[in-house]
C-alpha cells in the first residue's frame, strides 16, 4: 500500500521564539470540559457494551451535548441549590441489532454519573443534575459502514485534523498550573477551590502573565475577609509553583480579577458545588481544550471536537488525537527538529488508514537540511497509519484523553 505522504519544511520561527503567545486551559470542572469528558465516557461505555454483546463496536457518535446551568443561592458558610443542572446528550447511537436491544439511555446516564462521582467532589449526580438523552438511531448510509466489516473501517466523513509537537514552555506551564490547582494535594490544603479552574496565559517575549479563574466553594468561606485571606494564600502557592516550573524573566499572576471588596457575596467568585455550571455558565462539547489539553491560539487547529465520537470510523476523533501522537513521535525520534505539525485529511468511504493526504511540516534546527530527515519522517507517519487499528482499540478503551 502506498500512502500519500508529504513532508516539507515549514518556513517560520518556532512559536517559542516568537514575540507573542496566548494559551488557555479549561479545567476539569469547567462546564465545557465536563461536557467533553462525560460524552467521551459515554462513547467508551457504549463501545464496551457493543463489544460485549456483538463482538464489534457499532455506529454511535455521542458528540453533541449541552450542560444547562442550574440555579443556586451562594452564601458565606454554605448556600443551596435551587434548580439542578440539566445535561443533554445528543446525536446518534445504535439501539438495536438483529432483535437485540441496547439500553443506550441507561448506559449514557450511568457513564455520566460515574464520571461526576469520580471528578466533581461536591456534585451529587442524582440530586444536582437532571438528564435528557437524545441519542437517536443513525442514518442508513453511516450505519452501513459498520456492516461492511473488515479490520479497518471506512471514514464516515470528509474531514481534516492537525496536531503538533512539542508543547512550548508557555503551553506546558498553563497546563501544569491548572493540574496543580486541581491536584489532590492542593485540594487537601485548600478544599475551598472548586474543580472549575481556568488559566489564561499570555507571553510577551520572556515575560508571562497568568490569569486564573478559580471557583470557590462557599461552604468553606466564612465571610468576605476570609475569602480574600484565602485568595492571597493561594496566590502565594501559585507564585511558588510557577517559580519552580517556569523559566520566564518576569511572571505576573492574577486570580479572580472580577472580585471587589466591600460588596459581600456579590463581589467574590463563589459557587455552591465548585463549578460555575451550578448557577452561572452552561457548557457544550467542542468549546474546550484540544486533545493535548490546551487551547493554543497561535497554533493551527481543526474544527472537529474529538469528544464522544466513535473510535473506529469517525476521523473527527481518530485523526484529531492521532495527529498529535504522530507529531510527538516524529519530534521524539528525529533529533534535528525544532517543531512539527501533522495534518491528516480523510475522504468519506475510504479506509481510515489511507487518508487522502498525510502531511508533515517541520522546522529544522539551524544548519539541518530537510532532505537528511525526510525519509525518516515519512516512515514514522507511514508506520503510525499502518498501526491505526491498535490505536483505535486504545481509543475505544479511553486510553487517550480528549480534553
Amino acid at each position: 500500500m502506498t500512502r500519500n505522504i508529504v513532508v516539507e519544511e515549514f518556513k517560520q520561527a518556532p512559536l517559542e521564539d516568537q514575540k507573542l503567545e496566548i494559551v488557555e486551559r479549561k479545567g476539569i470542572g469547567h462546564p465545557d470540559s465536563i461536557c467533553d469528558a462525560v460524552l467521551d465516557s459515554v462513547s467508551v461505555e457504549l463501545s464496551k457494551e457493543y463489544l460485549r454483546r456483538f463482538g464489534v463496536i457499532l455506529h454511535h457518535n455521542a458528540d453533541k451535548s449541552l450542560l444547562v446551568a442550574g440555579e443556586v443561592e451562594t452564601r458565606f458558610g454554605g448556600g443551596e441549590v435551587k434548580q439542578p443542572m440539566l445535561l443533554i446528550f445528543g446525536d446518534r447511537a445504535t439501539v438495536e441489532l438483529e432483535g437485540t436491544q441496547v439500553p443506550v439511555k441507561e448506559i449514557a446516564i450511568n457513564a455520566a454519573k460515574k464520571w461526576i462521582k469520580e471528578n466533581l467532589r461536591f456534585v451529587d449526580p442524582d440530586e444536582h443534575i437532571r438528564y435528557q438523552v437524545e441519542l437517536k438511531p443513525g442514518s442508513a448510509a453511516l450505519t452501513d459502514i459498520f456492516k461492511r466489516g473488515g479490520q479497518i473501517l471506512s471514514a464516515n466523513d470528509t474531514s481534516a485534523a492537525v496536531g503538533y509537537a512539542p508543547m512550548t514552555p508557555t503551553e506546558q506551564l498553563v497546563l501544569k498550573t491548572e493540574r496543580f490547582l486541581n491536584s489532590k494535594k492542593f485540594k487537601k490544603e485548600f478544599p475551598m477551590v472548586g474543580e472549575d479552574v481556568k488559566v489564561m496565559g499570555f507571553r510577551k517575549n520572556h515575560d508571562i502573565t497568568l490569569t486564573v479563574g478559580a471557583a470557590f466553594v462557599d461552604r468553606f468561606v466564612e465571610g468576605e475577609e476570609d475569602y480574600f485571606k484565602r485568595k492571597e494564600e493561594i496566590l502565594e502557592q501559585l507564585r511558588s509553583f510557577v517559580g519552580e516550573n517556569g523559566n520566564f524573566k518576569r511572571v505576573e499572576l492574577k486570580l479572580n480579577t472580577l472580585d471587589m471588596k466591600g460588596r459581600g457575596v456579590d463581589g467574590v467568585y463563589l459557587t455552591v458545588l465548585g463549578t460555575s455550571a451550578d448557577g452561572a455558565d452552561s457548557g457544550q462539547v467542542g468549546r474546550g481544550n484540544r486533545p493535548n489539553g490546551v487551547i493554543p491560539l497561535n497554533r493551527h487547529v481543526g474544527s472537529e471536537a474529538a469528544a464522544g465520537k466513535n473510535p473506529v470510523s469517525h476521523v473527527g476523533k481518530i485523526y484529531n488525537i492521532l495527529t498529535h501522537k504522530i507529531a510527538n513521535e516524529i519530534h521524539s525520534k528525529v533529533p534535528d527538529l525544532r517543531e512539527v505539525y501533522v495534518w491528516l485529511v480523510s475522504q468519506i468511504g475510504k479506509p481510515i488508514d489511507q487518508p487522502a493526504i498525510a502531511a508533515a511540516r517541520v522546522i529544522t534546527k539551524q544548519g539541518v537540511k530537510l532532505d537528511s530527515v525526510r525519509d525518516e519522517i515519512r516512515k514514522i507517519v507511514d508506520n503510525e497509519l499502518e498501526r491505526i487499528g491498535e490505536f483505535c482499540e486504545d481509543l475505544a478503551k479511553g486510553k487517550y484523553p480528549v480534553c
